[in-house]
């Protein structure tokens, strides 16, 4: 007892050492981004962002209303955006007044001491989740004030060199679109057109290039608030830039035009959100096709396995004592080695604890969209809170991997800690450090600024890794230590037969467990890629927490009904099969978004797909987890409901 007590001792002492080293570590990563995110950031030598503007504010009359402008790239590549000014819009607005104009000039002179910032360019302060998301607001010189009507206003006259023009040619060639803001609401405009193009979309050589120098504004309100944005391009203003050759004097113009809205402000996000008639009722065939789909797999599973394991357990039952030898086997005869713990015990069970991580992290998810604690139509809401969660999670990660783990009869617990706490996120680490790298080499505004990377270093480290440590050490004092099998476990490891049919391997086996529940939610995911890839906003959680639902149990039954075949055939490992078998549908949602990219998308290049293999490799391999540690439950549960019924001495 002593000795064991000072073992316990020297391991606990251990385990808190490491720990006071990753705190130390964490709170100097703490200290550089509070001084990188400082409003001063005296480190990098930036100047000092502008304070956000709040939505929803009550406006007087004349009250400046700041035109935010955020972002350019090519329309068929969400995830290909730059800073808005890589093109030379204007940055100032002008204060000379052409004959046109003077009489609108004059009042905008009379009125400069309401109206906003006349220049852009400076930085706007943004939330987590806009940063991760790619956003980088900045201020634009626009003058609108509440309700006064803009009939036509120059913005700023400025000369196009021909590597202007050239940039602006290579932007309307790839269909680039640009993203403003007012308050909170998105709009969303193109930068020029082509005409001229053939059926592939090329450019002939009479084809025309035209930019638009003119955006029209309109701008509903509600009881003082700005309910609704939306902007405009007019075609009799666009400019001919065909002729690259030489400078051009280009005048850029805006209007507004305001008007009373019926729209309550917070029901101000609804048309972005809103899925076409059709579309909605094709998304519910397919959740009713999934439903029945999965009702009758399960049904049809359901009766096959409880016909034939009644069958078994008859035979076994009855058998006679003399002639138990000989009658017994198949999936009877392995009662010996069925519990015999799986290979590599503590990397298991942190693929299972991170699993389960993961799978509190979606229903949470989903259960506080739907309670709108988390907004799903505020930019970059979902991310956050996706980093947030993880890092709240992590307690149930350490809690289950710990826990499995001391039935196992596990010693190396600082093993499996690290293990549980890195299994997730190294891999997503790496897989960033990639898209960030090309991110930075394009000049994209995806690439995270090393002050948000500190920031989310610091969560992991001063919040998701002491949780991880702290579910480990909770487990490991009041977890139930007893296995608790319900047959003996052999000493020698019985021999696996390999004379096995093809259609009965193990290969054959991951197949069809991942095929099956693909085929569940193949038009649900196809929703959810043109939402995620596309520039719409999904909003349907309830839905999808219920397809999810179908997904887990049909994943579950699908990998029960192949654990008892893979038993029947006197194949004992099951541990690592059952989880393997579980979240290879994973593996074919990573599948089918190569179809998806190639074949049902517009997507191009270097950065967006970089972008979009990263990011669907790393939702395919949470998937994994996640159904696989499911998959692991249920079959623990299916392997001790029939050898517990079993007459074995």
């Amino acid at each position: 007892n002593t000795l064991v007590q000072h073992a316990h001792g020297h391991t606990l002492h251990k385990m808190t050492a490491a720990m006071a080293s990753f705190a130390t570590i964490a709170s100097h990563v703490a200290v550089l981004s509070l001084l990188l995110l400082s409003p001063s950031n005296a480190l990098l030598g930036t100047k000092k962002k502008v304070a956000r503007v709040k939505a929803g504010k009550q406006h007087n009359e004349h009250d400046p209303v700041h035109v935010v402008v955020n972002k350019v790239g090519p329309f068929n590549n969400p995830m290909e955006t730059y800073r808005f000014y890589t093109l030379p819009y204007c940055q100032e607005h002008t204060t000379e007044a052409i004959p046109a104009q003077e009489e609108e000039e004059e009042s905008s002179r009379e009125m400069m001491s309401v109206k906003g910032d006349r220049k852009g360019g400076d930085r706007f302060k943004q939330r987590l989740g806009e940063t991760v998301a790619g956003d980088h607001r900045e201020t634009s010189p626009y003058e609108i004030t509440f309700l006064d009507q803009v009939e036509f206003r120059t913005l700023c006259t400025k000369v196009l060199t021909p590597r202007d023009l050239e940039r602006f040619k290579e932007a309307i060639y790839n269909s680039y679109f640009f993203e403003m803001f007012v308050e909170d609401l998105p709009m969303y405009g193109y930068v020029g057109e082509a005409s001229g193009d053939d059926l592939l979309g090329e450019i002939m050589e009479d084809g025309k290039v035209y930019l638009f120098t003119h955006l029209h504004f309109e701008l509903g309100y509600n009881d003082g608030r700005i309910v609704s944005a939306d902007l405009t391009t007019q075609d009799d203003t666009k400019l001919d830039i065909t002729d690259s050759s030489k400078s051009v004097s280009v005048t850029f113009t805006y209007s507004a035009q305001w008007f009373s809205s019926d729209i309550e402000w917070k029901h101000r996000f609804n048309k972005y959100s809103k899925f076409l008639p059709e579309s909605f009722e094709i998304h519910w065939l397919s959740i009713i096709n999934s439903f029945v789909l999965v009702l009758l797999l399960t049904a049809f599973l359901t009766i096959i396995m409880m016909r034939v394991l009644r069958n078994d357990l008859s035979r076994y039952m009855n058998v006679d004592e003399d002639a138990i030898e000989e009658e017994e086997s198949g999936w009877k005869l392995i009662h010996g080695d069925v519990f015999r713990f799986p290979s590599n015990p503590s990397l298991f069970c942190a693929f299972y604890g991170a699993g389960m991580q993961l799978l509190c992290l979606a229903f949470s998810l989903l259960v506080l969209a739907l309670g709108q604690i988390v907004s799903v139509t505020r930019r970059g809401s979902i991310l956050a809170g996706v980093i947030v969660l993880y890092c709240l999670t992590s307690f149930v990660g350490g809690f289950c991997s710990s826990r499995l783990y001391r039935k196992m009869s596990g010693k190396s617990w600082i093993r499996n800690t690290i293990y549980t706490a890195t299994i997730f996120p190294v891999p997503v680490i790496i897989m960033f450090s990639y898209v960030n790298t090309v991110a930075w080499a394009h000049k994209s505004t995806q690439a995270l600024p090393f002050g948000t990377i500190c920031v989310i270093a610091a969560l992991y480290l001063l919040l998701s890794f002491p949780l991880t440590v702290l579910g480990s050490i909770v487990a490991r004092h009041y977890g139930d230590a007893n296995f608790n099998a319900p047959t003996r476990t052999t000493k020698i490891e019985r021999q696996i037969p390999d004379n096995v049919p093809w259609y009965k391997q193990r290969g054959a086996q991951v197949f069809i467990a991942g095929f099956l529940p693909f085929s569940a939610i193949y038009i649900e995911l196809n929703y959810i890629f043109e939402s995620i890839w596309g520039h719409q906003i999904y909003t349907l959680f309830g839905i999808l927490l219920f397809a999810l639902v179908l997904l887990l149990i049909v994943t579950s039954f699908i990998t029960i009904a192949l654990l008892y075949f893979q038993l029947a055939r006197e194949d004992h490992k099951w541990w690592w099969m059952s989880f393997v078998n579980g979240g290879s549908t994973g593996i074919f949602i990573l599948f089918y978004s190569w179809f998806y990219y190639f074949n049902r998308s517009s997507m191009e290049g270097v950065l967006q797909g970089s972008f979009f293999f990263v990011y669907m490799a790393v939702i395919s391999y949470a998937f994994f987890l996640l159904l696989g540690s499911c998959s692991f439950l249920s079959s623990m549960a299916f392997v001790r409901g029939i050898y517990g019924r079993l007459k074995i001495d």
